[in-house]
Protein backbone atom coordinates (compact mmCIF):
# COMPACT_ATOMS: atom_id res chain seq x y z
CA UNK A 1 0.00 0.00 0.00
CA UNK A 2 0.80 3.33 -0.94
CA UNK A 3 -0.11 6.14 1.98
CA UNK A 4 -0.33 9.77 1.22
CA UNK A 5 0.23 11.63 3.88
CA UNK A 6 1.54 9.57 6.89
CA UNK A 7 -0.65 10.88 9.91
CA UNK A 8 -2.02 10.17 12.59
CA UNK A 9 -4.91 8.03 11.69
CA UNK A 10 -2.99 6.65 8.81
CA UNK A 11 -0.12 6.14 10.76
CA UNK A 12 -2.51 3.55 13.02
CA UNK A 13 -3.53 1.82 9.73
CA UNK A 14 -0.02 1.68 8.24
CA UNK A 15 1.09 0.06 11.71
CA UNK A 16 -2.09 -2.29 11.40
CA UNK A 17 -1.12 -3.66 7.84
CA UNK A 18 2.29 -4.35 8.50
CA UNK A 19 1.65 -6.17 11.55
CA UNK A 20 -0.69 -8.25 10.20
CA UNK A 21 -0.04 -12.14 9.45
CA UNK A 22 2.27 -12.43 12.46
CA UNK A 23 5.18 -9.90 10.92
CA UNK A 24 4.18 -10.99 7.20
CA UNK A 25 2.59 -8.46 6.67
CA UNK A 26 1.50 -5.84 3.77
CA UNK A 27 4.93 -3.55 2.43
CA UNK A 28 3.63 0.18 2.94
CA UNK A 29 5.19 3.23 1.53
CA UNK A 30 4.01 6.42 2.54
CA UNK A 31 4.74 10.31 1.49
CA UNK A 32 4.50 12.80 5.15
CA UNK A 33 6.96 13.37 7.61
CA UNK A 34 7.08 9.96 8.64
CA UNK A 35 6.95 8.14 5.62
CA UNK A 36 9.92 7.31 3.32
CA UNK A 37 9.13 9.48 0.38
CA UNK A 38 8.81 12.83 -0.39
CA UNK A 39 5.85 13.95 -2.16
CA UNK A 40 7.36 16.17 -4.66
CA UNK A 41 10.16 13.77 -5.51
CA UNK A 42 8.17 13.10 -8.81
CA UNK A 43 9.66 9.97 -10.46
CA UNK A 44 9.78 8.35 -6.66
CA UNK A 45 6.14 8.87 -6.41
CA UNK A 46 5.29 7.44 -9.75
CA UNK A 47 7.34 4.77 -9.35
CA UNK A 48 5.72 3.60 -5.77
CA UNK A 49 2.42 4.23 -7.63
CA UNK A 50 3.43 1.62 -9.99
CA UNK A 51 4.30 -0.76 -7.72
CA UNK A 52 1.58 -0.48 -5.40
CA UNK A 53 -1.86 -2.78 -5.49
CA UNK A 54 -3.56 -0.57 -2.82
CA UNK A 55 -3.31 3.58 -2.85
CA UNK A 56 -4.62 5.63 0.51
CA UNK A 57 -5.14 9.46 1.04
CA UNK A 58 -5.23 11.48 3.88
CA UNK A 59 -4.17 14.21 2.62
CA UNK A 60 -6.54 17.09 2.95
CA UNK A 61 -7.40 19.65 0.66
CA UNK A 62 -5.57 22.85 1.01
CA UNK A 63 -7.17 26.20 1.89
CA UNK A 64 -7.70 27.76 -0.96
CA UNK A 65 -9.45 24.63 -2.26
CA UNK A 66 -7.81 21.69 -4.47
CA UNK A 67 -6.55 18.51 -3.87
CA UNK A 68 -2.72 18.11 -3.91
CA UNK A 69 -2.79 14.52 -4.13
CA UNK A 70 -5.14 14.44 -6.92
CA UNK A 71 -3.55 17.57 -8.90
CA UNK A 72 0.02 15.76 -8.51
CA UNK A 73 -0.93 12.64 -9.56
CA UNK A 74 -4.35 12.18 -10.63
CA UNK A 75 -3.88 10.69 -13.72
CA UNK A 76 -1.47 8.17 -12.54
CA UNK A 77 -3.87 7.25 -10.30
CA UNK A 78 -6.61 6.85 -12.68
CA UNK A 79 -4.43 5.38 -15.07
CA UNK A 80 -3.43 2.45 -12.12
CA UNK A 81 -6.99 2.34 -11.44
CA UNK A 82 -8.48 1.08 -15.19
CA UNK A 83 -5.30 -0.75 -15.97
CA UNK A 84 -4.35 -2.53 -12.62
CA UNK A 85 -7.23 -2.36 -11.21
CA UNK A 86 -5.90 -0.91 -7.71
CA UNK A 87 -7.43 -0.30 -4.77
CA UNK A 88 -8.21 3.46 -4.16
CA UNK A 89 -8.96 4.74 -0.88
CA UNK A 90 -9.43 8.70 0.90
CA UNK A 91 -10.35 9.87 4.54
CA UNK A 92 -12.71 12.84 4.49
CA UNK A 93 -14.74 14.13 6.75
CA UNK A 94 -18.51 14.15 7.96
CA UNK A 95 -17.72 18.09 7.81
CA UNK A 96 -19.23 17.54 4.29
CA UNK A 97 -22.25 17.11 5.40
CA UNK A 98 -22.52 21.09 7.20
CA UNK A 99 -24.94 21.72 10.07
CA UNK A 100 -28.15 19.25 10.33
CA UNK A 101 -29.06 20.68 13.60
CA UNK A 102 -28.26 18.13 15.28
CA UNK A 103 -30.31 15.42 13.11
CA UNK A 104 -28.88 12.25 11.61
CA UNK A 105 -27.34 11.91 8.50
CA UNK A 106 -26.35 9.08 6.28
CA UNK A 107 -23.97 8.84 3.24
CA UNK A 108 -27.15 9.43 0.95
CA UNK A 109 -27.27 13.23 2.04
CA UNK A 110 -26.46 15.91 0.46
CA UNK A 111 -22.79 17.74 0.81
CA UNK A 112 -20.71 20.88 -0.15
CA UNK A 113 -23.15 23.12 1.77
CA UNK A 114 -21.31 23.67 5.30
CA UNK A 115 -17.82 24.99 5.83
CA UNK A 116 -16.07 22.53 4.38
CA UNK A 117 -16.75 23.55 0.27
CA UNK A 118 -12.90 22.26 -0.61
CA UNK A 119 -13.19 19.18 1.67
CA UNK A 120 -16.91 18.42 -0.50
CA UNK A 121 -15.29 18.62 -3.10
CA UNK A 122 -12.26 16.43 -2.99
CA UNK A 123 -14.69 13.85 -1.65
CA UNK A 124 -16.66 13.49 -5.13
CA UNK A 125 -13.26 13.76 -6.96
CA UNK A 126 -12.21 10.66 -5.85
CA UNK A 127 -15.41 8.87 -5.61
CA UNK A 128 -14.95 9.75 -9.53
CA UNK A 129 -12.17 7.79 -9.50
CA UNK A 130 -14.07 4.88 -8.02
CA UNK A 131 -12.47 5.28 -4.92
CA UNK A 132 -13.43 4.03 -1.17
CA UNK A 133 -14.05 7.29 1.27
CA UNK A 134 -14.10 7.00 4.35
CA UNK A 135 -15.98 10.06 6.24
CA UNK A 136 -14.47 10.49 9.49
CA UNK A 137 -15.79 12.57 12.12
CA UNK A 138 -14.16 13.51 14.87
CA UNK A 139 -11.10 11.53 15.93
CA UNK A 140 -10.02 10.65 19.26
CA UNK A 141 -7.09 7.93 20.43
CA UNK A 142 -3.80 7.91 22.53
CA UNK A 143 -2.44 10.94 22.46
CA UNK A 144 -5.29 12.78 21.15
CA UNK A 145 -8.22 12.37 23.46
CA UNK A 146 -10.29 14.37 25.88
CA UNK A 147 -7.79 12.88 28.59
CA UNK A 148 -5.08 14.65 27.12
CA UNK A 149 -6.62 18.39 26.98
CA UNK A 150 -7.91 17.71 30.81
CA UNK A 151 -4.54 16.85 31.93
CA UNK A 152 -2.86 19.56 29.99
CA UNK A 153 -5.76 22.25 31.76
CA UNK A 154 -6.77 22.80 27.75
CA UNK A 155 -10.54 21.20 27.91
CA UNK A 156 -13.65 23.77 28.05
CA UNK A 157 -17.08 23.43 28.79
CA UNK A 158 -19.18 25.38 26.10
CA UNK A 159 -23.13 26.87 27.42
CA UNK A 160 -24.09 25.39 24.02
CA UNK A 161 -27.56 23.49 24.83
CA UNK A 162 -28.42 20.64 22.36
CA UNK A 163 -24.64 20.42 20.79
CA UNK A 164 -24.07 17.22 19.68
CA UNK A 165 -21.46 15.76 17.15
CA UNK A 166 -19.94 12.29 16.48
CA UNK A 167 -16.63 11.21 17.27
CA UNK A 168 -14.09 7.46 16.30
CA UNK A 169 -11.14 5.71 17.92
CA UNK A 170 -8.32 6.17 15.68
CA UNK A 171 -8.32 2.29 16.21
CA UNK A 172 -12.05 1.90 14.34
CA UNK A 173 -10.55 3.96 11.64
CA UNK A 174 -8.19 1.72 10.49
CA UNK A 175 -10.49 -1.74 10.86
CA UNK A 176 -13.01 0.52 8.98
CA UNK A 177 -10.45 1.12 5.66
CA UNK A 178 -9.29 -3.14 5.98
CA UNK A 179 -12.80 -4.13 6.11
CA UNK A 180 -12.84 -1.75 3.04
CA UNK A 181 -10.36 -3.69 1.41
CA UNK A 182 -12.42 -6.03 0.30
CA UNK A 183 -16.10 -3.74 0.02
CA UNK A 184 -17.18 -2.45 -3.15
CA UNK A 185 -16.48 1.30 -4.14
CA UNK A 186 -18.62 4.16 -2.23
CA UNK A 187 -18.87 6.62 0.35
CA UNK A 188 -19.21 5.04 4.12
CA UNK A 189 -19.17 6.94 7.24
CA UNK A 190 -17.02 5.67 10.07
CA UNK A 191 -18.47 6.93 13.43
CA UNK A 192 -19.22 5.30 16.55
CA UNK A 193 -23.33 4.39 18.10
CA UNK A 194 -23.49 7.30 20.42
CA UNK A 195 -23.02 10.71 19.30
CA UNK A 196 -22.85 13.47 22.51
CA UNK A 197 -22.30 17.30 23.45
CA UNK A 198 -18.36 17.65 23.70
CA UNK A 199 -19.49 18.53 27.68
CA UNK A 200 -20.33 15.33 28.41
CA UNK A 201 -17.60 13.88 26.88
CA UNK A 202 -15.61 16.46 29.02
CA UNK A 203 -17.13 15.22 31.95
CA UNK A 204 -16.61 11.90 31.36
CA UNK A 205 -12.64 12.22 31.01
CA UNK A 206 -12.51 13.77 33.90
CA UNK A 207 -15.04 11.55 36.24
CA UNK A 208 -12.39 8.87 34.99
CA UNK A 209 -9.32 11.33 35.70
CA UNK A 210 -10.77 12.01 39.37
CA UNK A 211 -10.81 15.80 38.20
CA UNK A 212 -13.80 18.60 38.53
CA UNK A 213 -15.22 19.53 35.38
CA UNK A 214 -13.34 22.90 33.77
CA UNK A 215 -16.42 25.96 34.38
CA UNK A 216 -19.12 26.19 31.69
CA UNK A 217 -19.08 29.19 29.85
CA UNK A 218 -20.50 31.28 27.01
CA UNK A 219 -19.25 30.67 23.95
CA UNK A 220 -18.20 34.27 23.58
CA UNK A 221 -16.04 33.89 26.98
CA UNK A 222 -14.32 30.75 25.74
CA UNK A 223 -11.50 32.37 23.39
CA UNK A 224 -11.63 29.89 21.18
CA UNK A 225 -9.70 29.95 17.75
CA UNK A 226 -12.00 30.56 14.59
CA UNK A 227 -11.57 27.22 13.57
CA UNK A 228 -13.13 25.41 16.99
CA UNK A 229 -16.00 28.33 16.89
CA UNK A 230 -16.98 26.66 13.82
CA UNK A 231 -16.83 23.58 14.65
CA UNK A 232 -19.10 24.76 17.20
CA UNK A 233 -21.30 26.29 14.83
CA UNK A 234 -22.34 23.09 12.97
CA UNK A 235 -24.45 19.93 14.84
CA UNK A 236 -25.19 16.59 13.19
CA UNK A 237 -25.48 13.04 14.14
CA UNK A 238 -23.69 10.57 11.31
CA UNK A 239 -25.42 7.20 10.83
CA UNK A 240 -22.86 3.83 10.21
CA UNK A 241 -24.94 1.56 9.51
CA UNK A 242 -23.51 1.43 5.81
CA UNK A 243 -20.57 0.40 6.79
CA UNK A 244 -21.73 -1.99 8.88
CA UNK A 245 -23.81 -3.65 6.13
CA UNK A 246 -21.49 -3.43 3.72
CA UNK A 247 -18.22 -3.85 4.73
CA UNK A 248 -19.29 -5.49 8.25
CA UNK A 249 -17.50 -3.33 10.20
CA UNK A 250 -18.04 -3.04 13.94
CA UNK A 251 -16.25 -0.69 15.72
CA UNK A 252 -14.80 -1.80 18.86
CA UNK A 253 -15.07 1.31 20.65
CA UNK A 254 -19.47 1.87 20.25
CA UNK A 255 -19.19 4.85 22.42
CA UNK A 256 -17.01 7.51 23.69
CA UNK A 257 -17.04 5.64 27.44
CA UNK A 258 -15.53 2.45 26.18
CA UNK A 259 -12.89 4.64 24.07
CA UNK A 260 -11.85 6.66 27.02
CA UNK A 261 -11.94 4.18 29.61
CA UNK A 262 -9.19 1.75 27.41
CA UNK A 263 -7.31 4.68 27.27
CA UNK A 264 -6.98 5.66 30.68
Amino acid sequence: MLIFGLGYSAAVLAGRLRSQGGGGGWTVRATGRSGDLDFADLDAVEGALAESTHILSSVPPQPGGGDPVLESYGEALAAQAEARGAWLGYLSSTGVYGDTGGAWVDETAPIGGGRRTARAEADLAWQALGARVFRLPGIYGPGRSPLDRVRSGAAHRIDLPGQVFSRVHVEDIASGVIAGLAGPPGVYNLADDLPASQNTVIEEACRLLGRAPPPLLPLAEANLSPMAAAFYAENRRVANGKARRMLGWTPRYPTYVEGLRALV
